[in-house]
């Protein structure tokens, strides 16, 4: 039974800007939740929905609105079997997949918890570490995209990602492919192309990028699928696909060779493996994204990347990468260009709660002692 659930915002510094083609971040506002079992055990869950609604129309504001009035007022006193249960009660709620995925990943958290085992066994996977990759926002110029590439590599991150828009794409890749020939790239566009722009997209594939991500509107799949049997560059899509239903519709209209899943972005641990499933059984690699996530979330996507169809290196950089110092103990670090899930059960991290108290400027509780 769920005793009850707490929905806090903390604002977390960066450690330095993060540039995309939507602009730059110099802080982020995030959303936590902390759903509490009945004897007292705790699983979290975080909301990956950014400040504005460049990458969705979902976005920390909305999380909130629908977290605090919609999903958790309801759940105190229900009696919960399996993760995907816990959001029973409003699956007549509409979309909001990112809000709805902070209270399913920690009711995952909790339920492993409660069986004494990790997050990653209660997934499927198989606890091993992963291969790390990093991605990189834009910089104002060539050089100083240079110097950032040469310091994550000499950090050893196995593959490197680059943002890419019209204007900062071609010609920059080319100089990054001159300067590291032999160095894992791939780009990464945010749908800020159109078929209008095909001749310069294949300009790409004389480059040998692993993948180019989600080049085109998220709601693009058949224009997506033309373009991908123009270009010899696998596409990636990560917006796109929202659910199990969006990728099975990419997969049947062969709209793109590599399928990035954020579990904060589909919805869950339980549509991101349904995902993975889809995949693997096409034959298409997937990975693991990234959403400038704390150690909370960045746990999550650990134990949800030991699945055996996630074949490429993911976002799962290390907590350095974006805080001066993280909200969890033991901070996540780097070792040999991979990561490993946490060994203790559920996430495997502490949440440190002194330093979520001091970042917290609201928060809302359901059923626990003063709400």
């Amino acid at each position: 039974m769920i005793r009850g659930v707490e929905l806090s915002e903390i604002q977390l510094p960066m450690r330095e800007e993060f540039r995309s083609g939507a602009g730059v971040r110099k802080e982020r506002r995030v959303l936590l939740v902390r759903v509490v079992g009945e004897d007292g055990e705790e699983g979290w869950g975080e909301c990956v929905a950014g400040e504005d609604p460049s990458y969705t129309y979902e976005t920390t504001d909305t999380a909130w609105e629908m977290l605090s009035r919609f999903v958790l007022p309801g759940l105190p006193g229900r009696e919960i079997l399996a993760p995907d249960e816990i959001l029973g009660p409003v699956r007549w709620v509409r979309g909001h997949p990112m809000a709805k995925a902070t209270v399913e990943m920690a009711m995952w958290d909790l339920q492993a918890k409660e069986l004494g085992v990790p997050l990653w066994e209660l997934l499927g996977g198989s606890g091993k570490a992963v291969p790390v990759g990093v991605s990189l926002g834009l910089e104002p110029d060539d050089d100083a995209l240079l110097r950032r590439v040469e310091e994550y590599l000499s950090r050893g991150y196995t593959r490197i990602k680059l943002k890419i828009a019209p204007g900062r794409d071609v010609a920059m890749m080319r100089a990054v492919c001159d300067r590291f020939p032999d160095a894992p790239l791939s780009v990464d566009a945010n749908g800020g192309y159109s078929l209008e722009d095909e001749a310069r997209l294949r300009e790409l594939d004389d480059l040998g990028l692993l993948m180019v991500e989600q080049p085109l509107g998220h709601e693009d799949l058949r224009d997506h699928a033309q373009l991908q049997s123009r270009l010899r560059t696998p596409i990636c899509l990560d917006e796109s696909i929202r659910s199990p239903g969006d990728a099975r519709l990419a997969l049947e209209l062969e709209a793109c060779r590599v399928v990035n899943i954020k579990p904060g972005r589909v919805g869950g641990h339980g549509p991101a493996r349904e995902i993975h499933d889809l995949c693997r059984a096409a034959g298409i690699p997937v990975w693991c994204g990234g959403m400038l996530e704390t150690g909370i979330g960045r746990a999550h996507n650990i134990a949800l990347a030991t699945l055996p169809g996630f074949a490429l290196p993911g976002d799962v950089s290390e907590s350095r990468r974006y805080w001066d110092r993280d909200i969890v103990h033991p901070e996540f670090e780097m070792e040999g260009g991979r990561m490993g899930p946490p060994a203790g059960a559920g996430i495997g991290v502490e949440p440190d709660r002194l330093r979520i108290a001091n970042l917290t400027v609201r928060s809302v509780a359901f059923g626990l002692p003063g709400s």
